[in-house]
């Protein structure tokens, strides 16, 4: 919009000023009831800052004299990270070659789809609890949380991608009498590739910082360890592994980004 010879002013979401402000006001007043009407128990908040200050009082200095149990927990939940991303990326895959409108035929499609709404639909907390109950506690039902979260992000995007690729060089191969698998294999794979492996690195470093957090549930990992700390009342030791997940989650996100500008 153009308020001036030289002067260009970004037009507003909504063109009308009534309908505009109207909306602004409508939104101020459900924010005000919504904070109004929730149940907040102010003496609890209130005592729960005392609790707070407490347990950050005990917290400092931090404590790194049982360095094996916090080196054992973290290799444990790089390794349910590493596991989980290799076996969520290869079922991911097909999944997103079966999620891909314009590859599969309607049914397989459905399938494809349903597969991964239903991966999306659930935190990898409600789905380690589930697998903690089913498996036990431990690093397996980690894991599998963890593919199960794989599947839901991976193979999303994936199958976006694979909509978006050139379909000539599929028609070329087609044209030729190549099959079904020899056409995804050498018309559609070389153009999802570096997509694929993006998600992949990416997923890596995502599944590093969920294995902590699933780990609180009993699915193995630094996260149990934290979770026991806190159960003991080890506040000191608490910060330690707090502050060795927040250390390699950074350095995770570090290597992660060079890597993906490489295959940029």
């Amino acid at each position: 919009m153009s308020t001036g010879k030289d002067t260009w002013r970004k037009p507003p979401f909504i063109s009308h000023p009534g309908l505009r402000y109207g909306l602004y006001i409508a939104v101020s007043i459900y924010v005000v009831l919504t904070i109004a009407t929730l149940p907040i128990d102010w003496d609890r908040v209130s005592d729960g800052m005392r609790r707070a200050q407490r347990i950050f009082s005990g917290a400092f200095p931090p404590n790194f004299d049982r360095s094996g149990l916090l080196i054992d927990g973290f290799l444990e939940s790089l390794k349910i990270a590493i596991l989980a991303t290799v076996g969520g990326i290869t079922l991911s895959v097909p999944l997103a070659f079966m999620a891909a409108s314009n590859i599969s035929i309607k049914p397989i499609y459905l399938i494809g789809r349903s597969i991964i709404i239903v991966a999306r639909s659930f935190h990898p907390v409600i789905v380690a609890i589930i697998f903690v109950k089913a498996v036990g506690f431990g690093p397996f039902a980690g894991a599998l949380t963890l593919v199960v979260y794989s599947i839901g992000f991976v193979a999303k995007l994936l199958a976006e991608r694979i909509e978006e690729i050139d379909f000539g060089q599929v028609e070329a191969m087609r044209s030729v009498g190549a099959g079904f698998l020899s056409t995804l294999v050498y018309a559609v794979v070389p153009q999802i590739m570096p997509r694929l492996v993006g998600l992949g690195i990416y997923q890596l470093d995502s599944n590093l910082r969920a294995s902590a957090v699933v780990g609180i549930v009993g699915a193995g990992g630094i996260g149990a360890t934290l979770a026991n700390a806190f159960g003991r009342y080890d506040y000191d030791f608490a910060l330690a592994i707090t502050m060795v997940i927040v250390g390699a989650i950074l350095v995770s996100e570090a290597v992660s980004g060079l890597v993906r500008k490489r295959i940029a």
